[in-house]
């Protein structure tokens, strides 16, 4: 790999993509050359980044020969296309699409969790999607304490995980009903604003897909293939910061305070957990950090070594880009 390493961005317009644009500018992250890439269609737009208008090219083998390391923010198709190509001209794609989460040949890395798993990558690196990341942050350091027996997640998803159009709706909504006017909804199933809705991703039998891919995911991060979960994913009127409601079993006694101090001293986790001020996690205060708030920790007495807690990450930045820029550092080590 060269040094500094010759980067590209696939899906450098979209949310995802610009997101990841700030990540590796607010961390510095060292760059030889620098490429973007997107679809035909926004091909011959500029992007900026570290004080230049880059312009975007529409991605091809050609345009990534070359290219040291490659982060994919464009969907799964775009990434099954073009990470091969990335892996057999000896660079590593860095996907945060679900395309190949669960590929038993490529690596599913949390840094903070299982950075070991790069030792095995042959070109290509999956990326956990937004919910699954902050889970693992907070749980794994309790999981090597106390060892995980049962989890149970109620997650309150913001709209900018379902893309910029479904963002964009959701304050359109809410200007919609300021003004008395009937909230049109295209781009997502339900009016979002001034609601809450479990539902939205496509169903795989009686579970959303959202649901199927957390318990899949979390299962291969922590290496807990036989783990008991049990989630609901549920779509709120937030526009960035995805939290959680968690219950966990735990094969030994927990108490939370020493849970507590676990969490405090866990990498990339920040406890805010002070309810008689009012102090705990909100997507608005951790949006734009790159740090897991998580507070509520709490004894769950109605089950056998129970503990609750509630988190908060931004969906955008540690959920989705920061993870990925977190592993190309690791790999330059």
């Amino acid at each position: 790999m060269q040094s500094p390493p010759v980067v590209a961005v696939v899906g450098a317009t979209g949310a995802a993509g610009g997101t990841l644009l700030r990540v590796l500018e607010d961390r510095l992250f060292p760059i030889g050359d620098f490429r973007a890439f997107a679809s035909a269609r926004s091909a011959g737009a500029l992007v900026r980044f570290r004080d230049h208008d880059v312009p975007v090219a529409e991605v091809d083998d050609a345009g990534l020969a070359g290219a040291d390391i490659v982060f994919f923010a464009a969907g799964a198709n775009t990434s099954r296309r073009f990470a091969p190509v990335v892996a057999a001209g000896g660079g590593v794609a860095v996907d945060k699409s679900s395309a190949y989460r669960l590929d038993p040949a490529v690596p599913l890395v949390v840094p903070e969790v299982n950075a070991e798993a790069l030792d095995r990558q042959t070109g290509i690196v999956a990326n956990p999607n937004c919910v699954t990341i902050p889970l693992a942050v907070v749980l794994a350091p309790l999981h090597s304490r106390f060892g995980l027996r049962h989890l149970t997640v109620a997650t309150y998803q913001a709209a900018s995980g379902g893309g910029r159009a479904l963002a964009a709706e959701l304050g359109q909504q809410e200007r919609d009903d300021a003004y008395g006017r009937p909230p049109r909804k295209e781009v997502y199933p339900h009016v979002l604003h001034g609601n809450v809705v479990p539902g939205g991703w496509s169903m795989v039998g009686d579970e959303t897909e959202e649901e199927v891919k957390v318990t899949a995911e979390f299962r291969r991060v922590l290496d807990l293939a036989e783990l008991s979960i049990a989630v609901t994913t549920v779509r709120v009127p937030v526009a960035v910061g995805h939290s959680a409601a968690v219950w966990v079993e735990f094969d030994n006694a927990v108490e939370a305070d020493e849970a507590r101090r676990i969490l405090s001293k866990a990498p990339g986790v920040l406890v805010v957990d002070d309810p008689a001020t009012q102090q705990y996690p909100t997507p608005r205060a951790v949006a734009g950090s790159d740090e897991v708030h998580v507070g509520r920790i709490r004894a769950d007495r109605s089950r056998e070594n129970g503990l609750a807690l509630f988190l908060a990450a931004d969906n955008l930045r540690k959920g989705a880009a920061t993870n990925a820029v977190q592993v190309a550092e690791l790999l330059l080590c």
